[in-house]
């Protein structure tokens, strides 16, 4: 019976934290929201997870069934992430403006609300790239580690900013994730930054 409350208190403990991250995230303008015009650039990105080896992994194939602009929307539903192929790969967004970048946030689930229980999938060492729209040119603008033990939602700061130079696509390059080798589930990304001026760079 004193297990009870314990119980139904946890989940509201992480919405009320979910809440209050978000809210000072919500703060800053997002320039990789797919509701505002931003989209993925398919062509630039990793192939979605694809498994028919048995039917556990046919099953979470298909619990995953989410395409890459899944990672540019709110909806944080526990399965509805974008799954990669493998424990490396990358994605590629046009944003909706020119913008000079200042910090970058990735969001993921807590274990808890896990489909799997586990949050192995989740990335880990990520690099991020300012691209320009043919994708010649890449810049590293900076790189981080997004840590499962901490935070569901996790802003990293550029070093210089806002950025120089002003950057019409972003690209999110995956160099591991935390320990899943047949895909990696990206939940949400959002790019902050200001907007470039007319006839600046």
């Amino acid at each position: 019976m004193l297990l009870c409350p314990l119980t139904w208190s946890f989940p509201v403990f992480i919405h009320q934290a979910l809440s209050k991250m978000a809210s000072e995230v919500s703060k800053m303008s997002d320039w990789a929201l797919g509701s505002s015009g931003a989209a993925i650039d398919v062509q630039r990105s990793s192939e979605t997870f694809k498994c028919r080896q048995n039917l556990r992994c046919s099953i979470v194939a298909w619990l995953f069934l989410t395409k890459p602009d899944a990672i540019l929307e709110p909806d944080m539903s526990p399965g509805n992430c974008w799954p990669l192929q493998g424990n490396q790969g990358q994605v590629v967004i046009r944003l909706t403006a020119l913008v000079h970048l200042t910090a970058v946030t990735m969001q993921h689930i807590y274990k808890e609300v896990s489909p799997s229980g586990t949050v192995i999938s989740a990335p880990r060492d990520v690099a991020v790239f300012g691209l320009d729209v043919d994708g010649e040119e890449e810049v590293l603008l900076l790189t981080f580690t997004y840590n499962v033990t901490k935070e569901a939602i996790q802003t990293f700061p550029l070093k210089t900013a806002p950025f120089p130079r002003a950057f019409s696509c972003v690209k999110f390059l995956v160099k591991s994730n935390w320990g899943n080798p047949e895909f990696t589930c990206i939940y949400r990304v959002r790019v902050h930054g200001l907007r470039a001026r007319e006839g600046g760079s």
